[in-house]
């Protein structure tokens, strides 16, 4: 592309789940792919944040994924890893609803535009946008909290974004960090080839009774009020709780899911709590979850005084050309499909009522003329 600065209507940032719904449904609305829309995706292909899941995290194992809109994911072998599973169904999806994703593109910033549009640089080139849909997810963001002494450990260290399978780990003591349905999932595996130890901040919560629609509603409109305030979004996993599945249930009373409280610091060797106890390990691994990519929409200033942005549906309260999808109540594969549906609606509006104010406005005479 030359250095021209390209038009658009819309520009998507972002190819998972929420980014091809919103595709999905800009197509419907009568929006071209390269001139009504255009979507950027960073990564090398199709399959969102499921493209970098360890290979040992089969479909069967993972959570449900929920099916696009306009197309059934159809069978999938339960054995066969759950990267290589969504990502032939997204590259299935992009090529059926021709959505054009440009790829591999990243997003280096966001910022005010000439007329009223928004300024995208990319290292494809820079666009010129009426609105923007962003659904860059957070798995460019893995959160690994600072304890003392981490520096010191002379063991290994990793996040759950770097976990490739258990065999790494073979015969060697690993420190499990984190409450949610990651470090469950690698517990379990990991209990069959290594010793595991399992630390969280809080008791965790199993509930074995069947989760329903309205429990899902309450769980949503939790994280909801929260970004509603403008305060970072919190997991629907932790207002959910865990599921007890069968295979967890016997994890319990295996004693892998024996759960220790969070330690004080971290030693050269280990960890120690402030009570004088102390463990020995050979591996510390984060499982302590990711935060909301969006450095590239820092120029625009959208984050409130409580650190994050304060959303109204999807729209962002600050900048209404601005819809975050697959974040807050929406970053779950079903609630991603509705954020799309919901962000290209409002910004349909959006447009419309910006088009009848510039019929509307009186033509402003030649200078000079009278």
């Amino acid at each position: 592309m030359n250095d021209a600065v390209r038009e658009v209507g819309v520009a998507v940032v972002g190819a998972g789940q929420a980014g091809l719904s919103a595709g999905y449904f800009l197509r419907r609305s009568g929006f071209a792919p390269d001139t009504g829309f255009v979507v950027f995706d960073h990564s090398p292909g199709p399959g969102g944040a499921w493209q970098y899941r360890w290979p040992s995290l089969t479909y069967g194992k993972a959570h449900r994924v929920h099916e696009l809109p306009g197309m059934p994911l159809g069978d999938a072998d339960p054995d066969r890893p759950s990267a290589e599973v969504v990502g032939d169904y997204f590259a299935r999806y992009e090529r059926e609803f021709d959505l054009r994703v440009r790829r591999p593109v990243d997003v280096a910033a966001v910022r005010e535009g000439d007329g009223g549009r928004l300024r995208i640089e990319t290292g494809a080139g820079t666009w010129s946008a009426r609105a923007l849909i962003n659904a860059t997810g957070t798995w460019d963001r893995p959160f690994m909290p600072y304890y003392p002494g981490q520096e010191t450990f002379l063991g290994r260290q990793l996040h759950t974004a770097g976990y490739r399978g258990a065999a790494d780990f073979a015969g060697l003591h690993v420190i499990v960090v984190g409450g949610g349905t990651s470090a469950v999932q690698l517990l379990m595996e990991l209990a069959e080839v290594a010793r595991t130890t399992w630390v969280t901040r809080r008791p965790p919560v199993f509930r074995s009774e069947p989760f329903t629609e309205d429990w899902g509603r309450e769980a949503v409109a939790m994280v909801e009020r929260r970004v509603r305030q403008g305060l970072p979004p919190q997991s629907v996993v932790s207002v959910t709780g865990l599921a007890a599945t069968g295979a967890v249930r016997q994890a319990v009373d295996r004693g892998i899911l024996r759960r220790q409280e969070m330690f004080d610091r971290i030693t050269p060797h280990g960890v120690a709590w402030s009570d004088g106890r102390s463990l020995d390990a050979d591996v510390i691994l984060w499982a302590t979850g990711f935060r909301a990519a969006l450095d590239h929409l820092a120029p625009l200033r959208l984050r409130e005084p409580g650190g994050g942005i304060a959303v109204e549906g999807t729209r962002v309260v600050k900048d209404p050309r601005v819809h975050l999808v697959g974040y807050g109540p929406s970053a779950s594969t079903i609630g991603a499909n509705r954020a799309g549906r919901t962000a290209v609606r409002d910004i349909r509006t959006l447009l419309a009522e910006q088009d009848q104010a510039t019929e509307a406005a009186p033509a402003r005479p030649l200078e000079g003329v009278r």
